[in-house]
């Protein structure tokens, strides 16, 4: 296959459109980095106490809302089980954080050093150690254990990163970022909820849109100039980062931590119609991108689907 070169690219389109100039995008969200990156350790107050009455995450958004067990339980449990599942995806969101680092890494070892393409992975890369110190040290204000994803998922993401094609960092980034997201854009502006809490999710979702933004070209970049393995491998590869990332979404200790029978829990959740439908609403956006570049073809698709996050 002959070498696709940055000139064929500009002439290049997928089914969203012409594709963009990879200098142009960096440069807009290098300027939009200087404009709106925060300190969480100077713009958040540290030292507040928890606020009675209030939530650490929008109930409507916990596991268990709404289904049997969710009813039996008192005010109390439930709110306790809403700081414990905060910490549990703000744990996930740290693994996945430190994933995405090394992937962005791997991405621009072989690129120019000074183009903007690699000085704004650079600044994503400062934007997500920054995320990770603030998720961990929110746990800690919490009162809340860390809930790291179980240790066969941990090691089969050691597989998944080093097999990982170009395309399929960029899909698994969007995956990482995308449904948190969603969720955080409920919270940031729910009164119900902590304020600290509030004011983190506000932080990772002004600075993720960029992600976001340099993630999705890069991809469409990808898919249209990969070799037709390297997209095979990338369809597959997604499909199972999805099925592992719905398993490891909500950590199950979390709920012996409130007092309730963990398999029960399990049990209630995966039978839950609102669970899945709050996941699939969650994960739309990303999935009709996906859907529109190619992405959900084949076994890929059928890996969504087990994973619940495609209807």
């Amino acid at each position: 296959m002959t070498p696709v070169t940055e000139r064929d690219v500009q002439l290049l389109r997928d089914a969203l459109g012409p594709l963009r100039d990879r200098e142009q995008i960096a440069e807009r969200l290098l300027e939009a980095s200087a404009k709106h990156s925060f300190d969480p350790d100077e713009e958040l107050d540290w030292d507040s106490a928890a606020e009675d009455g209030k939530w650490f995450w929008p109930p409507e958004l916990i596991s268990l809302y709404d289904t049997p067990l969710w009813r039996k339980m008192s005010q109390e449990q439930r709110q306790d089980l809403a700081r414990h599942e905060a910490a549990s995806l703000a744990s996930l969101g740290i693994w996945f954080e430190i994933i995405l680092m090394q992937l962005l890494v791997r991405h621009i070892y072989d690129k120019p050093v000074t183009s903007n393409h690699v000085r704004y992975a650079l600044t994503e890369i400062a934007d997500e150690c920054r995320h990770s110190m603030m998720f961990g040290r929110m746990i800690t204000w919490g009162g809340s254990p860390c809930y790291p994803v179980p240790r066969r998922y941990h090691n089969l993401a050691r597989v998944l990163k080093t097999v990982s094609t170009t395309p399929g960092s960029f899909a698994a980034t969007l995956l990482g970022e995308e449904i948190l997201d969603w969720m955080q854009r409920l919270t940031f502006p729910d009164e119900r909820v902590q304020t600290l809490v509030r004011g983190v999710t506000r932080i990772h979702v002004v600075e993720e849109a960029r992600h976001v933004r340099y993630a999705r070209e890069e991809l469409r970049r990808q898919m249209v100039t990969a070799p037709r393995w390297e997209r095979e491998l990338t369809r597959v590869s997604c499909g199972e980062a999805a099925r592992v990332f719905s398993v490891c979404f909500v950590n199950p200790q979390v709920y012996g931590a409130v007092g309730l029978d963990r398999q029960e829990a399990v049990a209630q959740v995966r039978a839950s119609g609102h669970r899945a439908e709050v996941m699939q609403s969650g994960a739309k956006r990303l999935t009709d991108f996906f859907d529109d570049i190619g992405v959900l073809n084949g076994v890929g698709r059928r890996l969504w689907k087990s994973s619940g996050l495609l209807a």
